[in-house]
């Protein structure tokens, strides 16, 4: 009987620990989430079904460790040569069972990135933070807030805005930044976060690289605010909201890396970001696939199950096509961001862009075919029953944020075509 596994992992790409976290998170999904993932819609404001899933694999699985040193009670994987296919397995595995779980725990990550990863780990800041994550059974959660309300996503069109519109500000004075703004929208806002990476300059209306600044701030400082989550269309696992940093204190040497080094590595930051979202896809239409062939099988059209009719076949060919695609091209971009002796850098322009162009073509794929597949269950295409509806909402967000399609395509034209204006 064909099942996901069927799917291709290019098996040269796979890391050392590919099958033991894919079998913890696969055993942690089918028991913990799916049987529940219908009623999360109603529990994003308290997560009261929510929360105790987050604490299963987060805290007492460990893997909220993952990215700090061994030495610190974390699993290394941040001075690994499989990042990458790591990451994408863990993401893909968790948006299986739900995206919006996959966004809050693969986010936690997020602003870790610049302090964890080889060749910049900050070692003074790892043994500060690690005793949060490492030494505790309760879900932690971090949060990269980056999004204003003025800008939205002009923070992450850095070739052109070089953090120009950024409003949040950093100032030092003697051995404390001092910080204000204002951020919206950051997974993992809403009220539940514990540590702040905040994108902040030195000098409002900036083009230097070296005021372009990431600052770390624990959200029990004095002057940090965070709103109530926002109630979305989908992921309502993800909290989302607003953050107030009015007057915030914190140690001089919490920014992560340093003038032009900040800027340098968030770029680093982006690629791992396009790498989940296509994590998330994949393992989104992994879950579509099990739905659909279930479905497929058990309801019939003239004596003979829907599966072995050839125009529903077609559609069902479709999902099988861009669910493979999805997954290999996923895989790819993990191993090149995993062999930078080959590809370069994870932060330079060309890898950046390709995991643009990698994550639009999976979100435009996965929408396409998802609504063709709702359209072939008809009236149980959009019932919450079947879930088909839940992944469709799920990713459509997941193509809207960082930049949406747009700064996904102008990067991409910026780069193979060399524009200049854009």
């Amino acid at each position: 009987m064909r099942t996901i596994d069927d799917f291709t992992r290019p098996r040269e790409f796979v890391s050392p620990i590919d099958d033991y976290f894919g079998r913890i998170v696969r055993r942690w999904a089918d028991e913990e989430v799916i049987p529940n993932r219908r009623r999360y819609d109603e529990d994003w404001q308290e997560h009261l079904l929510i929360e105790p899933a987050f604490d299963q694999l987060m805290g007492k699985l460990g893997l909220q460790r993952v990215l700090f040193p061994e030495d610190l009670g974390g699993w290394g994987l941040g001075h690994s040569h499989y990042i990458g296919s790591a990451s994408f397995r863990l993401m893909e595995e968790v948006a299986r069972a739900d995206t919006g779980m996959a966004v809050a725990f693969g986010v936690t990550f997020w602003p870790l990135i610049m302090i964890c990863n080889e060749p910049h780990l900050n070692r003074r800041l790892c043994e500060e933070f690690a005793p949060l994550f490492c030494q505790t059974e309760k879900a932690v959660f971090a949060a990269n807030a980056m999004t204003e309300p003025q800008g939205g996503a002009d923070i992450e069109n850095m070739e052109i805005i070089k953090g120009a519109t950024i409003q949040t500000t950093a100032r030092l004075e003697g051995d404390e930044w001092v910080i204000n703004g204002h951020k919206l929208w950051p997974t993992n806002s809403g009220g539940i976060c514990s540590l702040f990476g905040v994108v902040c300059t030195t000098k409002p209306g900036s083009t230097d690289l070296n005021d372009f600044a990431f600052i770390f701030v624990p959200a029990d400082r004095p002057g940090v605010t965070q709103g109530k989550p926002y109630q979305k269309a989908g992921m309502a696992a993800d909290k989302n909201g607003d953050i107030w940093f009015d007057q915030v204190r914190v140690p001089s040497h919490y920014r992560a890396c340093g003038p032009g080094d900040d800027f340098k590595y968030f770029k680093e930051v982006i690629s791992f970001g396009n790498l989940g979202s296509i994590a998330f896809v994949s393992g989104a239409l992994l879950n579509v696939f099990e739905i659909i062939k279930n479905f497929s099988e058990t309801n019939y059209h003239r004596n003979l199950p829907l599966k072995e009719n050839d125009a529903l076949a077609g559609v069902l060919a479709d999902l099988a096509r861009d669910t493979e695609i999805i997954r290999i091209l996923g895989y790819q971009y993990a191993r090149m961001l995993d062999r930078p002796d080959l590809y370069g850098e994870r932060w330079n322009e060309e890898l950046v862009t390709k995991g643009r162009v990698y994550k639009y073509f999976a979100c435009d794929r996965a929408l396409d075919i998802i609504g063709k597949v709702m359209n072939l269950m008809e009236a149980s295409g959009s019932d919450r029953r079947w879930d088909i509806e839940k992944h469709w909402r799920d990713l459509k967000i997941v193509q809207l944020w960082m930049g949406g399609k747009q700064l996904c395509q102008m990067e991409t034209a910026r780069w193979f075509y060399e524009c200049e204006t854009l």
